[in-house]
């Protein structure tokens, strides 16, 4: 696994995060206010995992935690100041 492929795979990550985050305030709100944002996300972190994996190496997919890295720095970092019963 090259540095080129590592950072390709850390920016797809990145990118498939934002998306979800874009597309579903009001789910991802809603998720971290009633404490249960990976059941409310079920569905769309599905779909972004499986493209992540058809587009990234099997080495990649398996070896790293790129894309649940980039779930909790965009989606759930990003969403800090809502008030949650979990911080």
């Amino acid at each position: 696994m090259t540095d080129e492929e590592k950072a390709k795979a850390i920016r797809l990550a990145r990118a498939i995060a934002s998306d979800i985050s874009l597309y579903n305030e009001q789910k991802i709100i809603k998720g971290i206010e009633q404490d249960n944002l990976f059941d409310v996300l079920k569905e769309e972190l599905d779909e972004g995992r499986e493209l992540y994996k058809s587009r990234v190496s099997h080495e990649i997919f398996t070896t790293t935690n790129y894309f649940d890295r980039a779930i909790v720095d965009i989606v759930v970092r990003s969403k800090a100041h809502i008030k949650s019963r979990i911080w």
